[in-house]
């Protein structure tokens, strides 16, 4: 609210436009992350519009659904890489240009899978989140570094990217340009994977999740998460097939 004052009296005492979008650069930053930075896009709102029809009509069973899937591979996926398999591990938001606890929990396990001979090379996905110059990517770099790492494994860096889509696009492209792309172990936090495999499989990837934690944490914190994702899924695959059923290529495009 005090950013917003900010931002009025900036226009009224200067008339700068470039002032006032200094003083709202506190608020709409949280909007450049997950599913609010989309909601300019008319094909985004339109999946929102039609996810929601289909929630009511089915009485809510289409999240029941998505949120039992969302359990099911968070609480039966492994802590290692069936085989040798390129690592994906997934950012998050860093606090004052470190890796939060979930991040290091991530990180964490990409190192052990990678000390036990399961990672033939690591890439790092993650931009710039928190207005910082140290991008997710290279702030787990640093603390793989500082951790630890085998001179023998390979790790690449992402840094374009600001969510799990683009993530994986990004990382697919940068995979083609090593050559073919290999199989992938997706690493990232349990509430995280149901997702991250989704898409990844709808780009076309061979992957398998790979989950962070040792065990399931449980905890409100946990499951409010998960519940979270739950209606991401649900968004993003209903707003996919319906996609597909009207033919819009648009929304397919960015999905394959």
């Amino acid at each position: 609210m005090i950013q917003a004052i900010a931002w009025f009296r900036a226009i009224r005492k200067t008339g700068a436009p470039e002032e006032a979008s200094h003083a709202m650069t506190g608020i709409t930053q949280p909007m450049r992350r997950g599913p609010w930075r989309y909601l300019g896009d008319g094909d985004i709102l339109i999946a929102a519009g039609v996810t929601l029809v289909a929630l009511v009509a089915s009485l809510g069973l289409l999240y029941v659904a998505h949120l039992v899937r969302v359990w099911r591979v968070a609480t039966r996926s492994p802590l290692q890489a069936a085989a040798p398999r390129t690592l994906l591990v997934f950012g998050r938001k860093l606090v004052d240009g470190q890796p939060e606890a979930d991040f290091v929990g991530r990180l964490d396990r990409a190192r052990a899978n990678a000390f036990e001979g399961f990672a033939p090379q690591v890439l790092l996905l993650g931009g710039r989140s928190d207005g910082g110059t140290v991008s997710e990517a290279e702030a787990g770099q640093q603390w793989l570094q500082g951790a630890g790492w085998p001179a023998s494994v390979p790790l690449l860096l992402e840094q374009e990217s600001v969510d799990s889509l683009e993530n994986l696009r990004h990382a697919r492209d940068i995979l083609r340009r090593e050559g073919r792309v290999p199989s992938v172990a997706l690493v990232t936090s349990r509430y995280h994977l149901a997702r991250c495999l989704y898409l990844a499989r709808r780009l076309a990837f061979d992957a398998m999740p790979v989950a962070a934690e040792a065990t399931f944490p449980g905890g409100y914190r946990y499951v409010r998460r998960m519940a979270l994702e739950a209606g991401y899924l649900m968004w993003i695959d209903t707003g996919y097939r319906w996609a597909r059923l009207t033919g819009n290529q648009r929304v397919v495009a960015r999905l394959s």
